[in-house]
């Protein structure tokens, strides 16, 4: 059964994100769970997230990897601590690489699934591979790495 979204418990200091902040009214607000051992994000893009005609923008789809990442990258941290997503608020990451490659065109209309697994852990660094899928079928792949957020930026 999928748990609590990691984003709602982002510190709220820390909940002003573009893709996933929950305070962001204008934000995409992409909620990320475990489902297994995966986490895993559903997005229905909207008419004005369009690259052309019945496409979804590609800058969308690296944007959602993104977002999606560092809440994988916050779940596995917790999950290894021996801690459930809302036990304590979600640790906070940034992007410190992303790559996205483009498999095929994805289109729009369909709701995306986001599946996501850490692939190596550090105390400095979590890599995460983010599987985008429409309809079943991977359109987009991302390699991240999350490092937490640094106390230059409040933390």
């Amino acid at each position: 059964m999928p748990g609590e979204a990691v984003q709602h418990h982002y510190p709220a200091s820390y909940a002003h994100c573009y893709g996933c902040g929950r305070l962001n009214p204008d934000g995409l607000h992409l909620e990320s769970r475990w489902e297994g051992d995966e986490v895993v994000a559903r997005f229905q893009p909207r008419p004005e997230h369009t690259a052309m005609p019945g496409f979804v923008y590609g800058g969308l789809i690296a944007s959602l990897v993104d977002c999606h990442a560092m809440a994988a990258a916050a779940a596995h941290v917790e999950r290894e601590a021996g801690r459930v997503v809302g036990e304590a608020p979600a640790p906070r990451f940034v992007t410190a690489a992303l790559h996205v490659d483009f498999l095929r065109p994805t289109p729009l209309g369909v709701q995306l699934e986001l599946r996501a697994r850490a692939t190596d852990a550090g105390r400095r660094k979590v890599a995460v591979r983010v599987a985008v899928l429409a309809g079943g079928v991977e359109t987009a792949r991302g390699d991240v790495v999350a490092a937490p957020l640094p106390e230059s930026m409040g933390g």
